[in-house]
């Protein structure tokens, strides 16, 4: 497994990570199978949320490793807060008890990363950043970023902030491009030429800010998976055919198709299937050529200019 530097962090994991959403479904035994699974297989980046399961996701991992100190230094833990029932909240208040939370939750000490989950527009700047530097003074969180945030908001938070943003979580994949569709198309008057995120691909880029890549098997927001799916006839064909000329499988190619883009992605899988894990791992040992890579980008019904 490859590993990568989180943005302009010490902190460095392997490039895909395991989303432990769907965690929260999974028996003790089960559970222990796939986060070991992911470890054997080089995967050492967890990703949680407070939300995740209303809570029970971050109590089934925890307890199905039997969390201690020895395998918490085998892993990298992230979290997220600030979705709450109906409403965002970037309070204070609700940053610091939902990472108390998260620590309970998952019996340990710190989070190696916190992820601010969805943008509050009521969110005062001033109270985010006492609340990450009493975070960081107590040991509780050792690294700080954002989720689903454009540069703007981002630029805002970093006005007031002491630490390092070292990441976003972003949705990106084979058939949700917008954040490359409209740097191929500049200055045309198309719907891919349209600008949905004010840059975020090159403004990570430019200030070493590690996108991660949330859903990469999704179409959509969240109306199903492209993969085997008749509804895309010649985006699995071309998948499929390449796959076999490299011997993975079609999700390896979902996944390394990411990874062969230049900006360092960290790709977030979701599944809760060790065998498919296993096999989503082998992604970082396959490089797709500049042809293949735009074969897929076409074949997902893209046209170059």
């Amino acid at each position: 497994m490859k590993r990568i530097t989180i943005g302009n962090s010490a902190l460095t994991a392997s490039e895909i990570s395991l989303g432990c959403m769907r965690m929260a479904d999974l028996s003790k035994e089960d559970a222990n199978k796939v986060i070991n699974t992911a470890l054997e297989n080089g995967i050492d980046f967890f990703d949680h949320a407070d939300i995740y399961g209303g809570g029970k996701s971050e109590e089934v991992f925890a307890d199905a490793i039997d969390m201690n100190a020895t395998i918490r230094e085998k892993m990298i833990l992230q979290s997220k807060c600030g979705i709450r029932q109906g409403f965002f909240d970037f309070s204070k208040e609700h940053i610091i008890s939902s990472v108390e939370g998260s620590l309970k939750r998952l019996k340990t000490d710190y989070l190696d990363t916190l992820l601010l989950h969805r943008p509050d527009t009521l969110f005062e700047p001033e109270e985010v950043a006492a609340a990450f530097t009493e975070l960081e003074k107590s040991g509780k969180v050792r690294h700080f970023g954002v989720s689903n945030q454009n540069p703007g908001q981002i630029e805002l938070l970093k006005k007031y902030v002491d630490q390092e943003l070292i990441a976003n979580q972003l949705q990106f994949s084979i058939m949700h491009t917008g954040m490359i569709d409209t740097g191929f198309n500049v200055n045309m008057m198309i719907d891919p030429s349209l600008d949905r995120d004010g840059g975020i691909l090159e403004y990570s880029r430019l200030n070493n800010m590690t996108i991660q890549a949330w859903s990469p098997f999704q179409y959509g927001f969240f109306e199903g998976v492209f993969l085997d799916n008749d509804k895309f006839p010649e985006l699995n064909k071309t998948i499929d055919k390449i796959a076999a000329d490299k011997g993975v499988t079609n999700s390896a190619i979902a996944v390394a198709w990411i990874q062969r883009h230049p900006a360092s992605f960290q790709t977030v899988v979701g599944t809760m299937n060790p065998g498919r894990i296993a096999d989503i791992a082998k992604a970082s040992d396959v490089t797709l050529s500049r042809e293949e890579w735009y074969e897929i980008y076409r074949a997902a019904g893209n046209q170059l200019p």
